[in-house]
């Protein structure tokens, strides 16, 4: 079994908390309802709205809030959903103390509409679901009204036919001088290739010549004909700040056909292109495009199949984009050649906050290198992960060294060898971290003693929300410790059913074994984190 097979049985696994549930949304709306329509310190100062006024104004918070959630959720794909639930709650949030601010009015909706719909455009809620011509011409009325102010639309999670594309060109051609996002992600699902190159060509040439700022053509299955037919409308974006290309079947020939067709890229800021097949031929083409954006900021080129040349390439085009501030490589074979290299790119990397490594094959040697530059190069690093990488307790303190200087709030170190001697080294180096929110720390080869300091330390954090230390070997009598450690907090404490208390690899070898767990902890508990290399 290969290493992209095992990742993505490790996926399967997840829980995904995007998108709520309809009831949990109708919920959420009769509580805002309820906010604004009975007494409170808000509605004594500015007023209570009628039940009425209430009611459409909630549902309205609502419906833009999960849009803005969605959208970000979807240029994530792989993730839990934990930000889009965040998001979406903070939304709600912000958006009802601007109502209650207002007060009741005759027309309250009159400016939030004007400010929340009429600049954005969006059918993707709901099913996904084919759209013919007929449809089109009744949903897309709004964008036909003359005067309006849409300047990002959102075609995404419906099928677009002939006659729908048909009925579309005439209004985006009408539009394309006033738009600046455009999200046609997951537009073209289930239709023919012929009939679905000929739609990308359609929407391709009404938007040709617009001046837009992003725009996300993820989840089309693209492959290098899609990527031609959309040939028109890249190669005239010269403003374009944010390109999405996730899930679309970018081959070695594809990417030669996204750096050829997008020549001017010195405006670019987000590049996304997660789960594409492009391997490391296609890797020397997607490091020409990095290489032609200085001003980079948000990089993602995960699960790609890219091995150890490209992981070079790549890193080597990296050393150009000195305002990278978020880094995602995972699930790749770059192996400790292509960690090296990318450990001499991110020396130059100041303003990194997250970086993403995880699954890489870079080992001690290439993880090593590439912690010994973060600690030196990113004071904002916030979160770091580093998980399935074959790193063992050896790197131990340079992941202290280089984490204890930082504000973390996310650690990833899972699926390595790091053993109660990496568990206690790393601890200590987290002890000061005030922000922390959620280590994992499973599969570990972690037992009682290194277990025990790690959630002794976190249980501790005044923001900590998860500690994963599943898949390791602590003992039945560990577990009754750490679960006491969390007695009053336990959600902040992972699933423990993958634990192996019987667990004896590497016994014999490293003298770790139940019998001298308290004698390790003690060796190690005065253990001072070396921040020198």
């Amino acid at each position: 079994m290969d290493v992209s097979t095992l990742n993505s049985e490790r996926r399967q696994f997840s829980i995904k908390l995007w998108p709520p549930s309809p009831n949990t949304r109708q919920t959420l709306v009769v509580r805002m309802t309820n906010n604004l329509a009975t007494n409170s310190i808000f509605t004594q100062k500015y007023g209570c709205l009628s039940k009425e006024e209430a009611e459409e104004n909630a549902k309205r918070i609502e419906d833009v809030a999960f849009a803005t959630a969605n959208q970000n959720y979807e240029k994530e794909p792989d993730g839990d959903g934990g930000s889009a639930v965040q998001l979406y709650a903070k939304e709600c949030s912000k958006l009802l103390l601007e109502v209650l601010k207002r007060g009741p009015r005759s027309k309250a909706d009159t400016t939030y509409a004007s400010i929340s719909q009429e600049t954005f455009f969006d059918i993707s809620k709901g099913q996904r679901a084919f759209i013919e011509a007929e449809e089109a011409e009744e949903l897309l009325k709004p964008l036909k009204k003359k005067g309006n102010s849409y300047t990002k639309i959102c075609f995404s999670n419906r099928s677009f036919g002939l006659g729908a594309a048909r009925v579309a060109e005439p209004i985006l051609v009408s539009l394309k001088d006033q738009l600046k996002e455009v999200d046609l992600s997951d537009f073209i699902a289930g239709r023919p290739e012929a009939e679905a190159l000929e739609v990308m060509n359609i929407f391709s040439a009404a938007l040709e010549g617009s001046a837009l700022k992003s725009l996300n053509l993820s989840n089309n299955a693209l492959g290098e004909k899609g990527v031609r037919a959309f040939g028109a409308l890249l190669h005239s974006q010269d403003c374009l700040e944010e390109l999405y290309l996730m899930n679309d079947g970018i081959s070695e020939e594809a990417a030669r056909a996204v750096s050829e067709l997008i020549p001017s890229t010195d405006k670019l800021r987000v590049l996304q292109f997660h789960n594409n097949m492009t391997g490391d031929e296609g890797a020397l083409a997607i490091s020409e495009v990095v290489d032609r954006s200085p001003l980079l900021e948000d990089f993602r080129c995960s699960s790609t199949r890219i091995g150890s040349e490209g992981g070079v390439a790549l890193s080597k085009a990296l050393e150009t984009c000195t305002h990278l501030k978020k880094l995602d490589l995972r699930d790749n074979m770059f192996g400790v050649e292509g960690g090296l290299a990318l450990s001499k790119a991110l020396s130059k990397h100041s303003d990194l906050s997250e970086v993403y490594l995880s699954y890489l094959n870079l080992e001690d040697e290439g993880s090593i290198a590439i912690l010994n530059v973060l600690k030196e190069t990113t004071p904002s690093l916030e979160v770091l992960e580093m998980a399935g990488n074959d790193i063992t307790a050896e790197a131990a303190p340079v992941i202290a060294a280089c984490i204890s200087a930082k504000q973390i709030t996310k650690l990833n170190l899972a699926e390595n060898e790091l053993k109660d001697e990496g568990a206690i080294q790393i601890s200590k180096a987290l002890e000061g971290h005030s922000q922390l929110k959620e280590v994992d720390f499973s599969a570990n080869l972690v037992r009682r003693a290194g277990a025990r300091v790690l959630a002794q330390v976190v249980v501790q954090k005044p923001e900590f929300k998860l500690l994963n230390i599943n898949g390791n070997f602590i003992s039945d009598e560990g577990i009754d410790e750490i679960q006491n450690v969390f007695m009053k907090c336990p959600d902040m404490l992972g699933p423990l059913d993958e634990n192996d208390p019987e667990g004896r690899e590497d016994d014999e070898e490293s003298g770790e074994g139940e019998g001298n767990e308290d004698e390790l902890e003690s060796k190690l508990k005065n253990l001072e984190v070396n921040q020198e290399d």
